[in-house]
């Protein structure tokens, strides 16, 4: 955005903004130092599916390949098959399960072809989907679908039993009944779109409820409008001087999607796919083999892939049983990339760009990257703002804006930020003020050029893979076994995870709980990556006189490995 310009474009005669960091000291505002990207008006009826088939058209052929499955099937969808199944299985869920505006569909199931015809079949119809991950615990569905309260779900043979009967009933996307919605006669007219072009569905409509953990606590449903994901989808656009985004001047994309599809980073890029004409290798089931497997067989030029990956690719031996030679670019993101794995990476593959950002479920997807080859060489940063975003560094004791260099918490606003936690409206204002600004909870600071460096996480996330862990979540669960007085879980570093759960303990009186007892309590009641994996005894859990504990004590106490201080 350029200085003194606002999103609608007009000109303030009273901004300040400095060119190089983007800093407004009048406001204390951190803009876009990236060229607006257009935006159709927020009044228009739009879906983010009809958006993003609006994009292809202009982008692409009908004929190229849209969606194909991992090596082990080679299965492929062209984007006329793919059209052709999204507009029968709309009018089929239309029609027989009269599914329409503001109905939830809840989504238990792997990545599969199916996936992306059931997203935009049903964000066409206006219906908010909801998928989770299908390796979650009976607990966490039952949990999701409170917060969610969907009348339909969409599930496999593997989880539909984790679900509980609901108002429309369960559909099998692996059952032979679903493979016959997909192939409705009358759906063939041209490029298959007829039904989706003529349903209505406001920008404003609530489109996606996606889970994270927020800032402390239990897993929230952020609200995600079609509006929303129009405008992070929307950064994919020619930007207005000619330039593009790394991958997105590479040649035809056929890119590797390792994350899951329910995670927002999958989403959004899902969207950004269809809308860009590029073809996706979708992997059922992520395993690092098959991953480079797959980049030799299909020519792989882009993945977004999280830190554990680049430092796999770093260390590994089997990267050299394959040619890997049409990877151009990594997106990495989900958490910190230290400067070292980057400069072994760089020694390893000297083609690959490894393109950075920063972006949270609650801001639709990345709000910060690095675009370019001077950028990417800034390893310690997360790039600059993306197109249409505002920022600001919140002092935490005064509530003061803070200029380049100086360290707070990080505010984000724009187009792209939620609407809101669903069915939890204390957690809504806490995280959203009157004025639209979102308060992350993450410690940061722009520098004079207006890079953004991630310093701390004020919100207490473990990092595990990329994904988020919340501790008070786990001590939830450690504190309803019989033996336990009290406990504490931290963030404990590991070189291919970032970070893993570990817990301190306090066992009761004339308790012997070991330590695998105390992770196999927890492993039978969360997802996988949610797992204790280190526990230490202790006699007390250091605390503040306001009763919080204090992890960065326990942290220094794991890392050193020293028990005696406390």
């Amino acid at each position: 955005m350029s200085s003194g310009t606002t999103q609608s474009g007009w000109i303030d005669p009273t901004s300040r903004f400095d060119p190089k960091s983007g800093f407004d000291p009048l406001t204390g505002v951190y803009r876009s130092l990236r060229p607006d990207k257009p935006l159709p008006p927020p009044n228009q009826p739009l879906s983010i599916s009809q958006f993003c088939l609006s994009l292809f058209r202009s982008s692409a052929t009908c004929t190229a390949t849209a969606f194909v499955t991992d090596a082990t099937t080679g299965l492929g969808l062209s984007f006329t098959e793919f059209f052709y199944r999204t507009n029968s299985l709309a009018r089929f869920l239309h029609s027989h399960f009269s599914l329409s505006r503001n109905d939830v569909a809840f989504i238990l199931a792997p990545a599969s072809l199916h996936i992306p015809v059931l997203y935009f079949s049903l964000l066409s119809l206006g219906v908010v989907i909801s998928p989770a991950n299908p390796l979650a615990s009976d607990s966490e569905v039952s949990h999701q679908l409170q917060l969610s309260k969907p009348v339909i779900a969409f599930a496999t043979s593997q989880t539909a039993h984790k679900l509980p009967s609901l108002p429309k009933g369960i559909v099998l996307l692996d059952s032979l009944e679903f493979l016959s919605w997909l192939a409705q006669p009358g759906c063939d007219s041209g490029d298959g779109l007829s039904f989706i072009e003529r349903v209505h569905v406001s920008q404003s409509d609530p489109a996606a409820i996606l889970y994270s953990s927020g800032t402390t606590g239990r897993v929230k449903g952020v609200l995600l409008t079609h509006r929303n994901l129009i405008a992070v989808t929307g950064q994919v656009l020619r930007s207005e001087d000619g330039s593009e985004d790394t991958e997105e001047s590479l040649p035809h994309p056929v890119s590797l999607f390792t994350l899951p599809l329910f995670h927002v980073f999958g989403f959004f890029l899902l969207a950004k796919a269809v809308a860009t004409g590029e073809t996706v290798v979708l992997m059922e089931k992520f395993d690092f083999e098959g991953m480079l497997r797959a980049v030799e067989r299909y020519r792989i030029v882009y993945a977004p892939v999280s830190p554990p990956l680049v430092v796999a690719m770093v260390t590994s031996e089997l990267t050299d049983k394959y040619d890997l030679s049409s990877l151009m670019a990594l997106a990495c993101g989900g958490a910190p990339l230290g400067k070292e794995t980057v400069e072994r990476f760089k020694q390893k593959f000297p083609n690959v760009e490894i393109v950075q950002g920063y972006g949270l479920t609650e801001s639709c997807g990345a709000v910060a990257k690095t675009i370019g080859p001077d950028e990417v060489q800034r390893h310690a940063s997360v790039g600059r703002l993306a197109e249409n975003t505002e920022a600001k560094i919140v002092d935490t004791v005064t509530g003061k804006a803070l200029p380049p260099g100086q360290h707070g918490e990080l505010w984000l606003r724009g187009p792209a930020i939620m609407k809101g936690y669903v069915g939890d409206d204390k957690a809504t204002s806490e995280a959203l003020d009157s004025e639209g600004w979102l308060r992350t909870g993450d410690l940061c600071y722009f520098d004079s050029e207006g890079f953004l460096y991630i310093v701390d996480r004020l919100k207490e996330l473990i990092k595990y893979k990329a994904y988020q862990v919340p501790p008070a979540e786990l001590e939830h669960l450690l504190q309803s076994h019989p033996e336990i007085a009290d406990v504490a879980v931290i963030p404990y570093p590991d070189e291919e995870a970032g970070q893993i759960p570990m817990a301190f303990v306090v066992r009761k009186p004339g308790s012997s709980l070991s330590e695998l007892e105390v992770m196999d309590f927890v492993t039978k009641q969360v997802t996988p990556y949610k797992k204790i994996r280190r526990v230490a005894f202790i006699n007390s859990i250091p605390k503040s006189p306001a009763g919080k504990i204090l992890r960065k004590e326990l942290i220094k106490l794991a890392v050193s490995g020293s028990m005696s201080k406390l």
